[in-house]
């Protein structure tokens, strides 16, 4: 029984971090919060880093880190809060790996850190001092599990992709002549 609550204190400590650590960019993004840029600011960041429409996307990032920062911290619909901070990480990663790995030289290392924990957690589920055990795990069920990660992947992948390909249509098309 020791090692059970172990297990579950292990599992809040985490929750609680990494959720936090999520909530807190995401509030950044959507209220302006922490010296963060707000919608507005935010939109404008999104569309210089090619992510169309630059509201929406600023919105999706926001809601992703803040909302599935809270919802893991709290330990419920852990599977759909672990998906989607994974997939606000995901496009992340997709802008800071041209950096290369390392943080220190502006790389994809925490984003992906962030988003591999939040899907750990979404996987291996909340833990005994959650909020999903004390509804009886309602929304924490092996298909919302697949539903969420399936589904954020495929958003993910669209997004990122389009990203992508706007990019490489940008950096093929010639250069205009100057005046």
């Amino acid at each position: 029984m020791g090692h059970l609550n172990r297990r579950d204190l292990g599992l809040l400590v985490l929750r609680v971090g990494t959720g936090a650590v999520l909530a807190a960019h995401g509030t950044q993004k959507l209220f302006g919060w922490f010296g963060g840029g707000g919608i507005e600011g935010t939109t404008k960041a999104m569309e210089a880093m090619g992510f169309r429409p630059g509201r929406e996307s600023a919105v999706a990032a926001g809601l992703g880190e803040a909302g599935g920062g809270v919802l893991l911290a709290l330990g419920l619909a852990t599977p759909a809060a672990g998906a989607a901070a994974a997939g606000a990480m995901a496009g992340a990663v997709a802008v800071h790996a041209p950096a290369g790995f390392f943080a220190q030289s502006g790389g994809y290392e925490y984003p992906a850190f962030l988003g591999f924990v939040a899907a750990a957690i979404g996987v291996a589920g909340a833990g005994r001092y959650s909020l999903d055990h004390a509804t009886g795990h309602v929304v924490d069920r092996p298909w919302v599990v697949a539903t969420a990660f399936v589904g954020t992947a495929l958003a993910a992948a669209a997004v990122v992709g389009r990203r992508a390909e706007e990019q490489a249509a940008a950096d093929a098309a010639p250069e205009p002549e100057p005046a």
